[in-house]
């Protein structure tokens, strides 16, 4: 309890000694100080401009120094004060010799100009020269630079934020924790854009106080202290440069530490890391570099003491940065015995997105120099991206000799998605409920929709064709289940990269809708998630200004990602329609009376009339999962495309029970199919 009491009074010390000493550095600026006082500002101005640069170099990013724009405004004021005082003392005192004005500017004075005040003028003016038009001038220009790519850049972080929370890279801890960062950049480099300008007015500042010290200096020593204008001339224009010296070096120093801190940008890491450690990333740079300083001490006139000493030592550290990365890269391993082989540790890469992975038997006879499967794969992820709205990511086609014989396997992002066997002497026909060839053949499962079919040997594929059936090709029906498994996980593969590469490509007037949405209403998480909703339903996103225009009627007042989805579905009810029915006819399968009422019944609300809960009983669940399986797979052996029609309200709930039978058969709501031109009812789940 003592020690809380010590801890909050030091800390209440400190706040009161900060007040006290920016009061004191206004004082400077309107009461006369004493020579001793500007002695010891002038050494505290000198101290804290070197404190200020050993930082600079050591800091690992600019925001890690987020006060330094404060501390630029502090000794900016206090050499200004400093400035005034002292000015004060020479105008008043300067008769009286080079002590007037304080030990520190006689110090200067005399070191600096070596006695002679044409020395100081010239040492003045290039000190100046440097302070005031390379350094100042690009640290400004940086601090600009860096201000406005900063904040332009501010939309698309806060997405990328919000992407990786929604993809689960990041919690919601670590998500605020990045906001913050950017908060702080935000805030360092728009207070870098105009603190810069405190040195650029500084450096103004100098050159005018030495000019009013000058030359009002030489007028009171003629005319009020009757020394001869030989004599005003060296007096006041020596105390005049030491104490234009004396402040703008520091100021020169406080410039360098400025420019440091703005240069630094995106590198991570101290100054000595960030340049050296680059550097020494090319040792043959540093060699070639030796070679040339060398042969500068060949060129006649030049000395070739120092040319070869600095070369011989470039040389040097570009050996010594050679020997260290052969040293590094060196494999710590465990000894093995004499003559054995050790094989290199490979870091783990990340798997492709899409990834086909074909037994032995399949691989020599696909992957072969004839086979014309990766031609076909790629004009099938074309016609996908064509048909979804999106680039599908490259797909990999690959042998693995741990398979069964006859084996296939489908990954996306490295997990399980879909696997099936082939018989390479075989053909498959799709019979479902309908006719079948006259010539026997083994009941199978296709694998892609997994109707009933017919597995016939190779060679009797023309006479099925006579019959008038289509015999299926091995190749044909891998490329089926491949595209029907991509088609089951569109909403998977479609990412936040995915979404802006859509969103940049957008019309003017529709990327200011989004910008309009993005995040005034939503965030791009949430309208990421209603695009993976709709490509989870097979949905296609590729006219995405009327997915927008669906998102903007109702994200005022929606923010839930499900009733989001469900007004888009709405907007764009005329392109799903035109989807699933190609020949202009949309078969419907109709949800029976029995199950509307039982649907609707089982649908419990909140006091604003949202559901909030689907209490179907699993006896039910089980009844209708029998009776939908039974209708589905009557419709899908007729051959003809179909959709499963249910109320608005109940349509997600049946889709999640569908799904589970035959993920590919879209589910629509009645008001969905309102505007489609002709329906043809095919039967009904009742």
């Amino acid at each position: 309890m003592v020690g809380q009491a010590l801890t909050g009074s030091l800390r209440n010390s400190g706040d009161m000694a900060f007040a006290v000493a920016v009061a004191g550095i206004i004082c400077l600026l309107f009461l006369p100080v004493p020579a001793l006082v500007i002695d010891f500002g002038l050494s505290l101005s000198i101290a804290a401009s070197i404190v200020i640069l050993s930082v600079a170099i050591w800091i690992g990013k600019p925001t890690d120094l987020s006060a330094f724009p404060t501390i630029l405004l502090l000794v900016t004021i206090l050499r200004l004060g400093l400035n005034i005082a002292s000015a004060r003392l020479i105008l008043s005192h300067g008769a009286q010799g080079e002590l007037a004005a304080g030990h520190v500017i006689a110090g200067f004075s005399r070191v600096v100009m070596g006695g002679d005040f044409v020395i100081g003028i010239i040492v003045f003016v290039i000190v100046m020269t440097i302070n005031f038009v390379v350094i100042t001038k690009g640290a400004t220009r940086i601090a600009e630079v860096g201000a406005r790519f900063t904040l332009d850049s501010i939309p698309g972080k806060q997405m990328a934020i919000d992407a990786d929370l929604s993809s689960g890279l990041i919690n919601e801890q670590q998500a605020q924790q990045r906001r913050r960062e950017l908060e702080e950049e935000i805030s360092f480099f728009g207070a870098m854009d105009g603190a810069s300008k405190f040195v650029r007015g500084d450096a103004i500042a100098g050159i005018i106080i030495l000019g009013v010290n000058s030359i009002g200096g030489i007028l009171l020593g003629v005319f009020r202290h009757n020394l001869s204008i030989g004599q005003a001339i060296e007096v006041f224009t020596r105390l005049s440069i030491g104490d234009g010296l004396v402040t703008q070096i520091p100021a020169l120093i406080v410039s360098l530490a400025a420019g440091m801190v703005v240069a630094k940008g995106g590198t991570r890491g101290s100054a000595d890391v960030a340049v050296l450690g680059q550097l020494r990333s090319y040792p043959r740079a540093l060699n070639a570099a030796a070679g040339m300083i060398a042969a500068m001490a060949l060129l006649p006139g030049m000395p070739a003491i120092p040319f070869l000493l600095i070369g011989a030592l470039t040389a040097w550290a570009a050996r010594n940065v050679t020997q260290a990365r052969a040293n590094a890269a060196a494999p710590l391993a465990l000894a093995a015995p004499e003559g054995a082989v050790q094989a290199p540790v490979e870091v783990p890469q990340k798997p492709p997105v899409i990834e086909l992975a074909l037994g032995r038997q399949l691989s020599s006879r696909f992957l072969g120099p004839r086979s014309d499967l990766s031609r076909r794969v790629g004009r099938l992820r074309k016609t996908l991206s064509h048909s979804c709205g999106f680039v599908i990511p490259e797909i990999l086609v690959r042998e693995d000799y741990d398979y069964p014989i006859g084996q296939y396997r489908i990954f996306i992002h490295g997990a399980l998605v879909g696997k099936a066997n082939l018989d390479l002497g075989q053909v498959l026909v799709v019979t479902g409920s309908g006719a079948r060839p006259t010539i026997e053949g083994v009941e199978v499962r296709e694998p892609a929709f997994g109707a009933r079919a017919l597995a016939f040997a190779e060679g009797l594929a023309d006479e099925i064709a006579r019959q008038g059936f289509d015999p299926i090709s091995p190749e044909s029906v891998l490329l089926t289940h491949l595209g029907e498994t991509l088609r089951d996980n569109l909403g998977v593969l479609f990412s936040y990269r995915d979404l802006r590469l859509l969103t940049d490509g957008l019309d003017q007037e529709y990327r200011r809708l989004f910008e309009e949405i993005c995040p005034g209403q939503i965030s791009a998480t949430t309208l990421l998630n209603v695009c993976k909703g709709l490509l989870g339903e097979r949905v296609s996103i590729r006219n995405l200004s009327l997915v927008l225009e669906g998102v903007a009627e109702v994200a005022g007042f929606v923010k839930k990602v499900e009733p989001i989805v469900e007004a888009v579905r709405l907007r764009i009810a005329p392109q799903i329609c035109g989807d699933n029915s190609p020949d202009g006819i949309l078969r419907i399968l109709k949800l029976g009376s029995v199950w509307d009422e039982k649907f609707s019944a089982c649908m419990k609300r909140d006091g604003k009339g949202e559901i909030i809960e689907f209490a179907l009983e699993p006896q039910a669940i089980e009844s209708f999962g029998k009776q939908a399986a039974a209708a589905i797979e009557r419709q899908i052996g007729t051959g003809a495309p179909f959709v499963i029609v249910a109320g608005q309200e109940a349509r997600p709930f049946v889709r999640l029970l569908t799904a589970r039978i035959n993920p590919g058969i879209p589910v629509l709501s009645h008001l969905e199919i309102a505007k489609c031109k002709e329906i043809d009812v095919v039967g009904s789940i009742a």
